[in-house]
């Protein structure tokens, strides 16, 4: 319906149960979704506008749809600032409102967004991308169940390294919060925070849930390369295997 869309160069507002994409002229000019931070957001996490400079934005240039406009000729926001926040918000909403099963599709006419158009985006472009980043996700640790479910940090291997950026990740995963939740409080793209969890659960240091959905006939043999690993083995790579055979039993 999207591809259809901009092939009409449809004007309005693609609705679905996890986001909406606004169209102008068939090109996607935002996008939000309640799972991902939006571009106020991800401006005052890094501490670039305080939340007094965004609410005169939208109430100074929210009816005339140039809230964007608005932060940038005020000296607010720059240009360039404003485009790769933008178009970071933009992708990162529209990975979720394209999700596979994502509920019932329906598109209003003639409906604009209150922030305004900073650079159009192909809808071809927001569906490559998008497919990219589900590929990758799963290139990395294949259980899409971690997106969802609170987040329970485990304790580090002995020696075991964590990027800082992971580190204020964990900080937050106590079991409660999911990772939306997180991306929320770090005020940073959801998609970042997905990547985030997956890399830490392949290293075993959050847990991978079950799968919810009754699993495949299994004999429970434990596979025959597991007997090929070394005599010393690594922690983490121990707790990838554990994670993978407990969410096929």
């Amino acid at each position: 319906m999207l591809l259809r869309l901009a092939e009409e160069r449809a004007t309005g507002a693609l609705l679905r149960d996890h986001g909406t994409l606004y169209l102008s002229e068939g090109r996607i000019v935002h996008a939000e979704s309640p799972t991902a931070p939006g571009v106020d957001v991800l401006l005052m996490a890094g501490g670039r506008l305080p939340r007094t400079g965004w609410q005169e934005a939208v109430d100074k240039a929210g009816a005339r749809r140039e809230v964007a406009r608005f932060l940038v000729d005020s000296g607010r926001v720059g240009g360039g600032e404003m485009e790769i926040c933008h178009l970071g918000a933009l992708f990162d909403a529209a990975f979720f409102a394209l999700a596979p099963g994502s509920g019932p599709t329906r598109f209003r006419y003639g409906v604009a967004h209150w922030f305004g158009t900073v650079r159009p985006v192909s809808a071809a472009a927001v569906e490559r991308e998008t497919l990219r980043r589900r590929e990758l996700l799963d290139s990395v640790w294949p259980y899409a169940s971690v997106d969802t479910a609170p987040v329970t940090a485990r304790e580090p291997a002995p020696g075991q390294s964590v990027p800082r950026r992971q580190r204020d990740v964990l900080a937050l995963a106590d079991g409660t919060k999911s990772p939306a939740a997180i991306a929320w409080a770090l005020g940073r793209p959801a998609f970042h925070i997905l990547l985030d969890i997956r890399r830490l659960a392949a290293a075993g240091l959050v847990d991978t849930p079950q799968d919810p959905l009754p699993p495949p006939e299994s004999t429970g043999a434990v596979p025959a390369w597991v007997a090929t690993l070394s005599g010393d083995p690594d922690i983490a790579l121990l707790r990838r295997l554990r994670d993978a055979l407990e969410a096929t039993l």
